[in-house]
């Protein structure tokens, strides 16, 4: 803009020069024409040389003033259109920087589309690769299936062995009055056997527990898979629509549509198959901790049994037998209730209240967090036996405080779970209270 203004200065200051030139010229013109005329029609008439002298100078007079006149009336003019350019070019250069501002706007626009365009094909691309993942997923679940079928046969097996281990046991011990001489002969063969046994427990106590770990990781997964496969029928119907509106291949996309939905069926009657199936695993799991009572239940009537011969009586040799067979290691270990708790004193109505609401487990939730120091083991063993997790059962315990209390009692941002100090006390009165009601 600076060069434009310079170069018309410039040009403008070279035009004046020139007009200025022959403006001067052309008045000196016309005052000789004009003298010259006058001086002429003034001497034919009179033959007076000294007036039409000052005839012919008084015309070339007035004809400077008409001229300079005329040349200020032009000036003027000239400036008034002068100044009307001047302002036709200010708009027209107004309008150059509209115009260059849309024609910016209309690049931008024109990206913009383009790479809007780019997101879409992106977008095709990744719901195909989600669909062929998604495809690969369910063939490797299927593979898990046939997995845990095989587990369960084993573990049927396994049953079945510990069945007849069980019936062994009771048959050895009916004949354990009738030949204890035999037994002090032949204990280490007894030691053995007992061995296996505390063996096979163990093994069955482990596969209890990955059975527990596979179907908490299946109940995991199945919302997952629902989750996905959701995103996926909304991201098929909005692609669909869309193919429809741009390319308008109806009769494509209506078979394409149809196929999606066969297999989406179908999809969904394996989860059904499989949500089945893990109900089977379940009721099964449930049976085993049955038979696992019942076997706990029999040893300790055997081990009463055995108690009632009273061990002062028997000689030697025979306390020396009761010694080396280890019945006792076969039972989980027994907690020792204190008889003389104090449970006269009273809680008050809402903690009485709250505590009639918690379930037996979650109470011995917060027993082991009063009277351990790091409770994260033993709140482990009691959300994996009621098929939960740890930081569910502190949650539910805080929600039930909330509900009935109106705060919460357990700390959830410490590391190791803790109790609030101001409710220490009522907590221990709870647990008391408790204890002595199962006692009764």
């Amino acid at each position: 803009m600076v060069l434009r203004n310079t170069s018309s200065d410039n040009s403008n200051r070279l035009k004046t020069s020139n007009t200025h030139s022959t403006v001067v010229s052309n008045r000196f013109f016309l005052g000789i024409v004009a003298f010259s005329v006058s001086f002429g029609l003034s001497l034919v008439p009179n033959w007076d040389f000294t007036k039409a002298f000052l005839t012919g100078s008084i015309t070339v007079i007035s004809s400077y003033a008409a001229a300079f006149c005329v040349d200020k009336r032009r000036k003027n003019h000239e400036m008034l259109v002068l100044i009307s350019q001047q302002k036709r070019i200010r708009e027209l250069e107004g309008l150059k920087l509209r115009l260059f501002r849309e024609i910016n706007k209309i690049e931008e626009h024109h990206s913009l589309l383009y790479a809007e365009s780019k997101q879409l094909q992106n977008q095709v691309s990744e719901c195909r690769n989600q669909r062929d993942n998604l495809h690969r997923e369910l063939s490797s679940f299927a593979g898990q299936k046939k997995q845990l079928e095989t587990e369960i046969t084993t573990l049927k097996i396994e049953i079945d062995n510990l069945d007849k281990n069980k019936v062994e046991l009771n048959n050895a011990l009916s004949n354990l009055t009738a030949e204890k001489r035999r037994l002090e002969l032949n204990y280490n063969i007894s030691r053995s056997e007992s061995n296996q046994l505390q063996a096979q427990i163990r093994d069955l106590q482990q596969e209890k527990q990955d059975i527990e770990s596979n179907l908490t990781l299946l109940g995991r997964l199945k919302p997952q898979i629902e989750e996905k496969l959701y995103e996926l029928r909304i991201q098929l119907q909005e692609l669909e629509i869309e193919v429809a509106q741009k390319n308008k291949l109806l009769v494509d996309t209506i078979n394409q549509r149809e196929n999606i939905e066969y297999s989406l069926n179908f999809f969904q009657t394996q989860i059904l198959e499989k949500q089945t199936e893990l109900h089977q695993i379940q009721e099964q799991v449930v049976l085993l901790q049955e038979e696992r009572d019942l076997l706990q239940n029999q040893v300790w009537d055997l081990l009463q049994q055995m108690e009632t011969l009273s061990p002062d009586s028997l000689p030697e040799e025979q306390e020396d037998v009761l010694e080396l067979f280890p019945f006792s290691e076969l039972l989980e270990p027994l907690e020792i209730i204190d008889t003389k708790a104090d449970a006269t004193e009273k809680l008050p109505q809402e903690w009485s209240n709250f505590m009639e609401q918690l379930p037996s487990y979650e109470i011995q939730v917060l027993k082991s967090i009063l009277e351990q120091e790091n409770p994260n083991s033993a709140i482990k063993k009691i959300a994996e036996a009621n098929i939960t997790m740890p930081n569910l059962l502190i949650d539910s315990i805080n929600e039930r405080a909330h509900s009935i209390l109106g705060e919460l009692i357990i700390n959830p941002d410490a590391e190791t779970p803790e109790i609030y100090h101001e409710h220490t006390s009522n907590v221990k009165k709870m647990i008391e209270i408790h204890e002595n009601h199962i006692s009764n």
